[in-house]
């Protein structure tokens, strides 16, 4: 008999089990394909914590796979002077089972005599990392799957610093968390972990210092105001059924924002999503009803954040009246652009100042920061990275934090919060958009400056998605010929002339087959450097069933880079085929 079902028998048998619990584990008795997927394995637990379909199973979310990561991360707690009584801040967001969950795990770690601060509302992501360095936490939990399908949910752990845990801590967890079983985990009654002292509600207090560190991150608050005052040009805004709601409307109505319209239909907190297919901001068809309701009231500018409020989405109206949604790469370069260009302007540029920017994203955010002066750190993919940056600036190498981005929508500065702030990015390209109106320019006349300036740099993420065990298996395989077989050029003639493996931590130059050292931690990642300052990276999704593929093309004018892009899209989308069997 195949462990899988071995495993689900043991589950079916299990009398911790409520009614509902075994009702559905009965329902799929006759499904091997199901019981195979949902036992085969168990939920990785990585630098995202854990993120998967919610339902009974090893390879599910659900109250008894939270048991077990909170008893995991409560034993690793107790190992560290001070950890328990420093405490754990406990967040969620509007997702299926999130406030649940987080009680189980707050409830969890309390029977182990670990502190908890509990959110008892929902809050967003980036409050949650700035509670835990604000309350001095040992570590922070947020309970979201950001813009996963309403099917999922996830366990995402911080640390001291406020960042995502790294890699060697996950290590540490995950094999605390192998320590116990999935039942006969402690667990406390909540009224008597409040008597105790061991769970403490955070109060209102701690989101009013979040707010005003975030306002004290604008550049020119006055201008802001007076603009505001003048124009009154609408805004529209969609938390699409998220935790944005609460935090960006206080935000923007503080800083003096008059006409800000929410969507109704996506204003109240839904698990179920019911108006989006994916509650995504980089997809623009999460914009559909924000566009709708910008006609309505002629609005110049559209936001959308995700369920857990780290990701922000923006579309601005263009000359035709049609919206145009932004990418990632385009929202981050533009505010790079405005911060370094009004701290120059009013003389307060730091000389040690620095950015930072995920490989996989623009490279004209570096043409930008080399144009200022200003140092531009590159990091694997993942905000924890730029947290780390940020951290290590605080504490040993000194330099002035200003602004980090990803091209998924993760925008920080500030540096009070160490993860992606959709908050603060929703204020400062309120911001930006609003000074630059004030002197007769919109965000895309500013886009196109930009790119007069500095070159057309075009950018495209492919995402091939192939499900379940079958889809993982192919995704490895597509990895595994890429390093054994490496190409040579991609698609209609275009040269590889530089193959990076950062997984092995090698580049090699394919003229010369000279090899040297990337330095920059090991991971499951491939980049080409193509001719014409092109690349391409390729990885497989840390937290979903996809192989992901960036890709940047360049030139002086736009149309050649478009051209450019075109073609090499092409290239990519033929070697993803051929490996991937699509």
């Amino acid at each position: 008999m195949e462990a899988y079902r071995d495993e689900y028998l043991k589950w079916l048998r299990e009398p911790a089990l409520t009614e509902a619990e075994k009702n559905e584990l009965e329902a799929i008795a006759g499904d091997e394909r199901q019981i195979e997927d949902r036992f085969y394995t168990e939920l990785d637990f990585g630098t995202a914590g854990l993120r998967g379909v919610i339902g009974m199973g090893t390879n599910r979310m659900n109250d008894y796979v939270v048991r077990r990561a909170s008893a995991g991360l409560a034993a690793c707690l107790l190992k560290i002077e001070g950890a328990k009584e420093k405490g754990v801040a406990v967040a969620y967001d509007s997702r299926r089972c999130s406030e649940r969950f987080a009680e189980i795990a707050a409830r969890t770690l309390a029977a182990y005599g670990v502190k908890v601060f509990l959110y008892s509302t929902l809050h967003s992501v980036p409050q949650l990392s700035f509670t835990v360095r604000h309350l001095g936490c040992a570590a922070g939990v947020v309970i979201t799957a950001s813009h996963n399908p309403p099917e999922y949910n996830g366990y995402k752990v911080y640390w001291s610093h406020g960042g995502q845990i790294g890699p060697a801590r996950a290590k540490e967890i995950l094999e605390s968390i192998k320590s116990f079983g999935y039942f006969g985990t402690e667990l406390m009654a909540l009224d008597e972990a409040k008597q105790k002292g061991l769970i403490t509600l955070i109060g209102a207090e701690v989101d009013e210092v979040y707010y005003q560190k975030t306002m004290s991150v604008m550049i020119n608050p006055d201008i802001v105001r007076a603009q505001a005052e003048k124009s009154g040009e609408a805004i529209v805004y969609s938390p699409l059924h998220g935790s944005g709601l609460v935090p960006v409307t206080t935000i923007l109505e503080r800083i003096g924002i008059k006409n800000l319209h929410v969507v109704k239909e996506q204003e109240q907190p839904n698990g179920d999503f019911p108006t989006v297919k994916a509650p995504n901001p980089e997809d623009p068809n999460a914009f559909r009803l924000a566009m709708e309701l910008g006609k309505k009231v002629n609005a110049g500018m559209l936001f959308a954040t995700d369920p857990d409020a780290d990701r922000l989405g923006v579309a601005v109206r263009e000359a035709n009246g049609e919206y145009r949604v932004l990418s990632g790469n385009q929202i981050g370069c533009i505010l790079i652009y405005y911060i370094l260009s009004e701290l120059s302007e009013q003389g307060r540029l730091p000389p040690d100042g620095f950015v930072v920017k995920s490989v996989v994203s623009s490279s004209l955010a570096d043409a930008i920061c080399a144009d200022f002066g200003v140092d531009m750190r590159h990091v694997l993919t993942g905000f924890r990275f730029i947290a780390e940056q940020i951290d290590f600036a605080e504490h040993y190498s000194g330099g002035k934090f200003i602004f980090g981005f990803e091209e998924s929508y993760g925008f920080l500065a500030g540096g009070f919060a160490h993860d992606k702030d959709a908050v603060l990015a929703a204020m400062l390209v309120c911001e930006a958009a609003t000074v630059y109106a004030s002197r007769g320019k919109g965000l895309i006349d500013i886009l196109n400056e930009i790119y007069e300036k500095y070159g057309y740099f075009l950018e495209k993420t492919k995402s091939y998605t192939l499900k379940g065990k079958e889809g993982l298996e192919r995704i490895a395989g597509a990895m595994d010929s890429l390093r054994s077989d490496p190409p040579e050029t991609i698609g209609d003639g275009i040269n590889v002339l530089i193959r990076e493996d950062y997984s092995t931590g090698v580049r090699v130059n394919c003229g010369c087959g000279l090899n040297t050292k990337i330095d920059l931690p090991r991971s499951n990642m491939l980049r080409y450097l193509l001719p014409h300052d092109e690349w391409l990276i390729v990885r497989p999704s840390g937290t979903e069933p996809k192989l992901k593929v960036y890709m940047s093309a360049f030139a002086h004018g736009e149309k050649a880079a478009s051209e450019r892009l075109a073609r090499l899209e092409a290239g990519v989308d033929r070697l993803m085929g051929e490996l991937l069997g699509m």
